[in-house]
């Protein structure tokens, strides 16, 4: 996309956090916000952050749960017929669910996959027709994890995968819509996996707001924030970034056509031991012996 100014941005988890920053930072360039959220309260806080800054007119709030297809549909009608067709499609609802892997229950997995990973389908599913359909092109963001390409950390065995897979979607999906592109002229699509480190954002508060239908007893109460082997300690300038910063890295990766957005390169040391232990397995030539 060459300009997001006069584009309608529908934002899931955009009244707080990273989704809130997405939406400043994109309305600071001109684009006409829909933000959904679980949480009314939230909703209530963007509606004022949007008057103090002076987009209130280009600003809707829809209360919704990424889980429900019907209602997700149905925001798209509501902020469609408000701020015009849907162009900026961002998937960024999400739970920061933590426990040990080798205790969660049906509950945990269900509510985590169930936001983390079928919440960004639903939105593909429901938004990704409306944008093919007239023909002006946009750009699809989905919010993965930094975390989902590193090694693997205590209490993190659910969340991980649950993002990883965002990550994998949007590669195919880039690669399908990039194949595409030729023949939609200028309705191009594209995408962008956003791909945080820590952001100071409200996602400690994840257990407070567990469904009554996910309520049992779980371990997953407590949030791990301890960096990586050889990464920034915490404290160090620049650990915590602002949702704004994150916003602004997303709307850039959006005009110029960028698959990943990674928020951190200090923890590039995690992501190379990673990838060097799956590459020593591929080294070894099993057949060969």
């Amino acid at each position: 996309m060459k300009t997001v100014a006069g584009t309608m941005a529908f934002i899931t988890g955009g009244a707080s956090g990273i989704g809130l920053g997405m939406a400043r930072a994109l309305a600071a360039q001109g684009a006409k916000i829909a933000v959904c959220d679980v949480r009314a309260d939230h909703l209530a806080q963007a509606a004022q952050v949007a008057a103090d800054e002076g987009w209130a007119d280009r600003f809707r709030a829809l209360q919704l749960d990424v889980r429900d297809r019907t209602a997700f549909a149905a925001a798209l009608d509501e902020a469609e017929a408000a701020l015009g067709p849907l162009q900026i499609l961002i998937n960024n609802a999400g739970i920061g669910i933590q426990g040990p892997v080798d205790e969660a229950t049906y509950a945990d997995w269900d509510w985590a996959i169930g936001v983390n990973l079928m919440g960004v389908v639903n939105g593909l599913v429901s938004g990704l027709p409306r944008i093919k359909a007239h023909g002006l092109g946009g750009h699809i963001v989905n919010t993965a994890s930094q975390g989902a390409i590193m090694q693997a950390r205590a209490t993190r065995g659910v969340y991980a995968p649950t993002k990883a897979a965002v990550i994998s979607m949007t590669e195919h999906l880039k690669l399908e819509l990039d194949a595409k592109g030729s023949s939609m002229g200028g309705g191009a699509i594209g995408a962008t996996v956003v791909c945080p480190g820590p952001v100071r954002t409200n996602i400690e508060e994840t257990e407070q707001h567990r469904p009554a239908e996910f309520q049992v007893d779980t371990p997953f109460r407590h949030r791990d924030e301890t960096p990586p082997p050889g990464a920034l300690p915490p404290t160090a300038p620049g650990f915590w970034l602002d949702p704004l910063t994150v916003g602004e890295m997303t709307v850039d990766a959006i005009l110029t056509g960028k698959l990943y957005v990674i928020t951190h390169p200090a923890f590039i040391g995690s992501v190379k031991a990673r990838h060097a232990g799956i590459e020593a397995a591929m080294a070894e030539d099993y057949l060969s012996r």
